[in-house]
């Protein structure tokens, strides 16, 4: 609900700050006083179109702020309107958009009296209307519409060009089948190729460099002679027995090397078939690698990605049927769902309408005609439309001219209807009657007050005197300059309101007496 309201420099309004409450809530004064300038506040903060026309002469702008109490948690809404350059949005201290205020809005407050921003003149809302009043159940038709449009977007992202598809799949299939013609072992082929083709490369050079170190360091080489003559030199003289220990364990460890050199040579074949084979093999994995890899590692990734993309590709045909069955199966329930949902609305709509009839009656609305037309596959097009006076057609709501009918309308649907914003406004809700049916009119106000947060703005004592809580607005006069003051009236000062509403003299006992009695009335007439 609306707990505060603070309006300053709009209109004939300086400043005021209204702390607001449950129930109903009547906002009286003299014409001129700026009484729908509080209506017009509210306006402005569920997005109500700014106009620096609004701003009181003399000021650089107007600003309007709002709390409003959501459950547990308080919305602050602020709306500032220069002379100059446009208007801003703040929500909770941020900077808003007017389009997020009237977000917010929509869902917080109704106001009834200006065609701009009643929920109930919209189609959308005016459906759920209807589905509230008839008990009907659209959940299951919500969610085969979700289904088959989250179905048929998995058909179109699967589906693409046929011809792309099978241009894509031709060259994977060529891909795949060249990365599998190679038949790569692992990883570290590449290093293995490279070293055995360094070996077979050099085979001669590699059998003749171990020829020459046999040659130097065999029993007969020069090496092998000159330990054999040092050590011949230093065996027996006790200076040197420890090189002479060295010299013997040398001339094993040359014998050795000797003998290894002659052992791996004789293993080194000149194999120029294998040469080759090794060298084209190489040649095959440097081609893999330029295409699809820096390394092997990458190619075999790649390998495995592609055959997985071109499984997917294939499996397209069988899951494009799949999809397509289950479209045709939610298309099924769909036409099904749409004519029991069609049904249920089709059944209802006369009903609501001759609810809503029946409040307008004693609304000084007798002669008024209301129906509701369903239209489409699921009577998803509904229309309110009233005919105001006896024999005229109905028309849509929102080309009802008199704001005074068109509130009172509202009015009646709010009173058949439990749901909607938490906080109602109605503005000229009381124009053009009077006496037995302005009282009907503050019951109604009262009874919806029992559910929702109502202000209506009345020039009627019988209305005003159902509220809760009644605002009087005045005006003075400063420097020539014509000022609004809004204050809460309190027991007595709302027995004076009332008479000077009923007879223009608030002092007048008769009718403060008059004005008792409709207070005790009211108060009776709501306890029923």
């Amino acid at each position: 609900m609306l707990a505060e309201l603070v309006v300053r420099d709009l209109g004939v309004i300086d400043e005021v700050s209204l702390v607001l409450g449950e129930g109903l809530t009547a906002v009286t004064g003299e014409t001129g006083a700026g009484k729908t300038l509080i209506v017009g506040a509210i306006d402005l903060l569920t997005g109500g179109r700014a106009d620096a026309s609004l701003v009181r002469p003399g000021a650089d702008e107007a600003e309007i702020q709002g709390r409003f109490v959501v459950g547990d948690d308080e919305l602050i809404v602020r709306r500032v309107i220069p002379r100059d350059g446009r208007s801003r949005v703040y929500i909770n201290g941020h900077l808003a958009t007017v389009s997020a205020l009237s977000d917010h809005g929509v869902d917080l407050v109704d106001l009834h009296g200006q065609h701009a921003h009643q929920s109930l003149l919209k189609p959308g809302v005016q459906r759920a209307a209807l589905d509230q009043f008839g008990g009907i159940d659209t959940q299951l038709l919500a969610s085969l519409l979700d289904e088959l449009r989250a179905t048929e977007r998995v058909l179109d992202e699967l589906g693409g060009d046929d011809r792309a598809r099978a241009r894509e799949i031709d060259l994977l299939r060529h891909q795949l089948a060249e990365i599998e013609a190679v038949g790569i072992q692992d990883a570290d082929e590449g290093a293995r190729l490279d070293d055995e083709e360094s070996l077979l490369a050099d085979a001669t050079a590699h059998r003749e460099a171990a020829a020459q170190t046999v040659s130097l360091l065999d029993a007969d080489g020069p090496a092998a002679n000159g330990i054999a003559a040092a050590i011949a030199a230093l065996d027996g003289r006790s200076p040197f027995n420890d090189l002479s220990v060295r010299l013997h364990g040398l001339a094993a460890e040359i014998a050795d090397v000797a003998a290894e050199a002659r052992s791996r040579s004789e293993g080194i074949d000149d194999d120029p078939v294998r040469l080759e084979a090794l060298r084209e093999r190489r040649a095959l994995l440097r081609e893999l690698r330029r295409k699809y890899g820096e390394t092997l590692d990458d190619v075999l990734q790649y390998e495995q990605d592609t055959a997985a993309r071109l499984a997917e590709l294939m499996a397209f045909d069988e899951r494009a049927a799949e999809l397509d069955a289950r479209r045709a199966a939610l298309l099924a329930d769909l036409t099904r769902v749409r004519a029991e949902v069609l049904g249920a609305r089709t059944e209802a709509a006369p009903r609501f309408a001759e609810a809503v009839e029946a409040h307008l009656a004693g609304l000084a609305m007798a002669g008024a005609r209301l129906d509701v037309t369903v239209a489409g596959e699921a009577g998803e097009e509904v229309t309110i439309r009233l005919a105001a006076n006896a024999g005229h057609e109905p028309q849509p709501l929102n080309r009802v001219a008199s704001g005074g009918e068109l509130a009172r309308t509202m009015l009646a649907l709010r009173r058949v209807l439990t749901a909607g914003p938490p906080t109602l406004v109605f503005d000229e809700v009381d124009a053009g009657i009077g006496g037995d049916v302005a009282n009907t009119v503050g019951q109604n106000l009262g009874d919806l007050a029992r559910t929702h947060q109502v202000l209506v703005v009345t020039h009627l004592a019988q209305v005003a005197a159902f509220a809760d809580r009644h605002i009087a607005i005045s005006k003075r006069t400063v420097d020539g300059e014509t000022l609004s003051d809004a204050v809460v009236l309190d027991d007595d000062a709302r027995i004076t309101e009332l008479s000077r509403m009923l007879s223009g003299s608030p002092d007048s006992s008769s009718a403060r007496q008059h004005a008792q009695e409709l207070v005790a009335g009211a108060s009776s007439r709501r306890d029923r």
